[in-house]
């Protein structure tokens, strides 16, 4: 049974989900909560690609039966333990032959399946049109240090509309954002993530969403989205610096040094020599404080030079003084309109 893409993001609410592409493409970008189970390994799809090249369909066809054939067994075993036997939802790449093939060799074990329609390339075009959608995003913006992230939480918690990008991109923007976390998604992933999230919004209600640029780490924002961001109004939060050094010396304080050095020697040229030589010998020094105050001036330059440029989307400045994050997101969430002046302070 074929099932169209808005069928299938009901119904795997009810089923389990099997992709049957190769292990690198599922790698590369998959469906949320997707079980994989390749019908052509990735060694496999080349050779059956091949012989399609220089054979021809049919011949072709015969190397990829061959090829699962021994596999048989194994393959309706898997499925069977993740739908008891009874009922999942398929697709491929373009919902053809390995998604068709798949249905046909499991529904003789009696499991009942429901092909994706258009396979895993109709997902991803639900994906990029949702990034044109008209949403309604409060974006908080402040120099390095601020706490937009722990802001962004505590809205969440108080029910308020929140995308974390940087929670979602597995990296937290600046050169050192990286630090002590596993390694990034790909960005197809962070998009098909970004999507999932999505979902669960009405995007005609307001959505907090923290400033970034179009890059996080080796992640790239969808552009239709990142326009939309920068086409939103905006609020800044002023934090005084010796509590944003502070805060950062506590995020950071604990990094591997060495892995940190690296970090400092990519924005080298940004810093320039004298404030790279001077961060680097409090780092060497074990003095975290003197390292990260000397990288915010760095830092503050560059966010005060972006500010001036988008100082016509400020609807607000917003002095914080880095405690009792709940009563401060309070007096966000109810002070804090679209419609407010420019410049205003709360």
């Amino acid at each position: 049974m074929s099932i169209s893409i808005h069928e299938f993001l009901s119904l795997r609410n009810e089923l389990p989900v099997v992709d049957v592409r190769s292990e690198g493409e599922y790698e590369k970008g998959n469906i949320p909560g997707a079980i994989n189970i390749p019908l052509l390994k990735n060694a496999e799809r080349v050779e059956v690609g091949t012989d399609y090249v220089q054979k021809g369909r049919l011949e072709a066809i015969m190397t990829g039966f061959r090829l699962v054939g021994p596999r048989l067994h194994d393959i309706i075993s898997e499925t069977e333990k993740i739908t008891s036997g009874k009922e999942i939802i398929v697709h491929c790449w373009r919902g053809g032959m390995r998604s068709s093939n798949f249905c046909g060799f499991v529904g003789m074990a009696r499991i009942k399946t429901h092909q994706l329609k258009g396979g895993y390339k109709s997902y991803r075009q639900a994906v990029l049109e949702s990034f044109k959608k008209p949403f309604q995003f409060t974006v908080i913006g402040g120099c390095t240090g601020s706490g937009k992230s722990e802001i962004l939480r505590a809205l969440a918690q108080r029910g308020e509309q929140i995308i974390d990008l940087e929670t979602l991109a597995g990296h937290k923007g600046s050169s050192f954002g990286g630090l002590k976390l596993p390694p990034q998604p790909t960005t197809e992933q962070f998009q098909n993530n970004l999507f999932e999230k999505i979902l669960k919004l009405d995007v005609n209600k307001r959505i907090w969403i923290e400033d970034e640029s179009i890059s996080i780490g080796k992640i790239f924002l969808p552009n239709d989205f990142w326009k939309t961001m920068g086409a939103s109004p905006a609020l800044t939060v002023e934090v005084s610096k010796p509590i944003r050094v502070s805060r950062l010396v506590n995020e950071y304080g604990d990094a591997d040094k060495e892995e940190f050095l690296k970090a400092m020697e990519r924005i080298t040229k940004r810093l320039g020599p004298e404030q790279f030589k001077a961060a680097k010998a409090s780092l060497l020094q074990g003095d975290m404080f003197a390292t990260i105050e000397t990288l915010l001036t760095y830092y503050d330059k560059s966010y005060l030079r972006l500010l001036e440029k988008v100082k016509g989307r400020i609807i607000a400045t917003v002095c914080w003084d880095g405690e009792n994050v709940n009563a401060f997101v309070k007096d966000l969430a109810n002070n804090i309109e679209p419609e407010r002046h420019i410049g205003h302070n709360i």
